[in-house]
């Protein structure tokens, strides 16, 4: 049975695009690696809106017109999109630019360290690509277009052993991109998302503007004051778990088999992985409904060419974004 009483948080986890209204009044946004539009989604859902996106895969873009509509989509490597001479003036004036990098380079369930620096496809009918240098094409992006403010999401293998190395360089390329960069390890259960979902937010407000909300963080340092605390009570999985298709008689729950995640309603869903399988019992899969829930997107999505567990495997969830960028509007934008 699902439990539909969300009082206790901000934003629903179950809903649809069909009843959402998305007032569009607290600014522009344009979204980079968009996939299929969890991201966009919680600019949506917090009031923002979202002129368009830049993506790679043509069955990610198709999904994402699908249930967008954009202004303007841009099907085609971000190392191109960078250097376009014709974008949109609109892009030049931008409250917040959002991007999320592949990650696959420095996730847990990744190859990370045997990967850097190789060349790959992050699916089938993408091009090849150096996946780990794709943040740097986002900031040379962020330092062309100069928006009010920049939001990276990554994995939180980025902070972990030789990754740090690179955090630095981020930090770094965005200094000398005009802004002034800051991290946050988030945790979905903690933002009214039914999943663990760790994430990196890069967060990153542009020089001229992070004077006025300057706080001194430690002895030297002076940040822009950003209070991304986030205490909303867990959702467990009973409450959004429901049984799906009876698995093949080739198929069984091993739990010795790395991915195999078998429910449990006692506790919070597990971060949605792509290459996991989760069960509701020995004799059945979790439903899709179960990852649309978990993850957040609304029951009427549209999939069109791709599947729940995929997308939303692969996307920010829409309240965690919604979440983050309340409070970049409350704290920074609407005081600008």
């Amino acid at each position: 049975m699902v439990i539909k009483d969300m009082k206790e948080h901000k934003y629903k986890y179950e809903w649809t695009l069909k009843d959402a209204v998305f007032t569009k009044d607290r600014g522009k946004v344009f979204s980079c690696f968009a996939c299929g539009g969890g991201s966009t989604m919680g600019y949506k859902l917090s009031g923002f809106d979202v002129l368009g996106c830049n993506e790679i895969d043509p069955r990610m873009i198709e999904a994402y017109r699908a249930n967008h509509k954009p202004k303007y989509s841009f099907l085609e490597p971000i190392q191109d999109f960078k250097s376009k001479k014709d974008l949109p003036k609109e892009l030049f004036n931008l409250d917040i630019l959002d991007g999320s990098p592949p990650c696959s380079s420095f996730s847990m369930a990744g190859l990370r360290e045997k990967a850097w620096g190789k060349q790959k496809k992050f699916r089938e009918g993408q091009a090849l690509q150096i996946l780990d240098t794709l943040f740097f094409d986002f900031i040379d992006l962020a330092e062309r277009l100069q928006p009010k403010v920049v939001i990276g999401e990554n994995v939180k293998g980025l902070l972990l052993g030789n990754a740090k190395e690179y955090v630095e360089k981020i930090y770094k390329a965005f200094d000398k991109a005009g802004f002034v960069c800051q991290h946050f390890l988030l945790k979905g259960s903690d933002m009214g998302v039914p999943q663990g979902r760790e994430r990196v937010f890069f967060i990153c407000l542009r020089k001229d503007l992070a004077k006025r909300f300057s706080k001194t963080n430690n002895l030297f340092e002076q940040k822009p004051y950003l209070n991304l605390d986030f205490n909303e009570k867990p959702i467990l999985s009973k409450e959004v778990v429901t049984k799906g298709k009876p698995i093949s008689n080739k198929t069984s729950y091993l739990e010795s088999r790395y991915g195999d995640i078998l429910f449990n309603p006692d506790k919070v869903f597990n971060t949605i992985c792509t290459r996991n399988r989760y069960f509701y019992d020995l004799k059945h899969y979790v439903s899709d409904e179960t990852y649309l829930r978990a993850g957040t997107y609304p029951m009427d999505y549209d999939f069109v060419k791709t599947q729940p567990l995929y997308l939303t495997g692969m996307s920010v969830p829409p309240v965690m974004t919604a979440q983050v960028v309340s409070r970049v509007y409350e704290q920074w934008l609407s005081k600008i």
